[in-house]
């Protein structure tokens, strides 16, 4: 049976646990060789998972890995992996945004430094890996850029409870559509997605409380859509904010109960900036 992702090249940024992590396995069943990127090249006390692990975890699949370092904050970082990309694999045909910070504080409470840094991992990472990755996009036939970003709501509630966060991951959305059409010519596919659901991840565990993860889903349902988007030719899906159960179910996918994270947890929690 052919793979939807045969022997292209994926590169995915945070991707040493939680959705980057399933995003990466996924790609790998389905063929692609895949780039896992992530500053967690070492085993971490609280937080499972490292560049290596994943690596390990693709290969047991059959799936060809290339474990490299990256602080997406730090441009050095990104040329240094774009060339080993290069190096490897002479092209690249998806570039992933998935690393993130979250911080859920509102505009009197949150620190300028913490601003400043999930400004730099969210916002400005998507354009920096995105400008960095162009040349080798350019030689894939089926080129992506997916970040994992919400659709724009500018509801009053989203935006009073905690503008900084909000403002660095809608800015991610924003260079995203914008990008689309810039790239359009260039036969580069660039959009985003989003769940509608909470994900069963440490961060949700540790932003929101561990009472999310029995209402939430698991990161499956995020990869299963992130590689659907990376299977379509770039011409039929671009500019686009997608959300995943409704990306999935256009694609003729009726079965959502296989996603949750527990069975008996009642009704399911939605994502930020989601409101039905």
């Amino acid at each position: 049976m052919t793979k939807p992702l045969n022997d292209r090249v994926v590169l995915i940024t945070g991707a040493s646990r939680g959705i980057g992590r399933q995003i990466a396995l996924t790609a790998a069943e389905q063929g692609a060789a895949v780039v896992i990127a992530a500053k967690s090249d070492t085993a971490h006390a609280k937080l499972p998972g490292t560049i290596h692990s994943v690596a390990e975890e693709v290969r047991q699949r059959g799936g060809k890995a290339l474990p490299l370092r990256l602080d997406v904050r730090d441009d050095h970082s990104i040329e240094a992996m774009m060339c080993a990309v290069e190096s490897e694999f002479g092209r690249l045909d998806a570039l992933v945004n998935n690393a993130g910070a979250i911080r859920l504080e509102g505009a009197a409470d949150l620190e300028m430094k913490r601003f400043d840094l999930i400004h730099m991992i969210n916002t400005r990472a998507v354009l920096a890996c995105t400008k960095a990755a162009l040349s080798l996009l350019e030689k894939s036939d089926n080129a992506h850029v997916l970040s994992l970003a919400p659709p724009l709501n500018l509801s009053p509630d989203w935006l009073g409870r905690y503008a900084p966060y909000t403002v660095t991951k809608y800015g991610m959305t924003l260079l995203s559509l914008g990008m689309a059409e810039e790239f359009r010519d260039r036969r580069i596919a660039v959009n985003t997605l989003w769940p509608r659901t909470t994900i069963a991840t440490a961060a949700v565990e540790f932003e929101v409380g561990a009472d999310y993860l029995a209402r939430s889903r698991t990161p499956q349902i995020v990869a299963d859509a992130a590689c659907r988007i990376l299977s379509t030719p770039p011409i039929e899906l671009t500019g686009q904010s997608l959300v995943d159960e409704t990306y999935l179910r256009s694609c003729g996918v009726t079965e959502f109960d296989v996603y949750r994270h527990d069975a008996a947890g009642g009704e399911l929690a939605l994502d930020l900036f989601v409101d039905a």
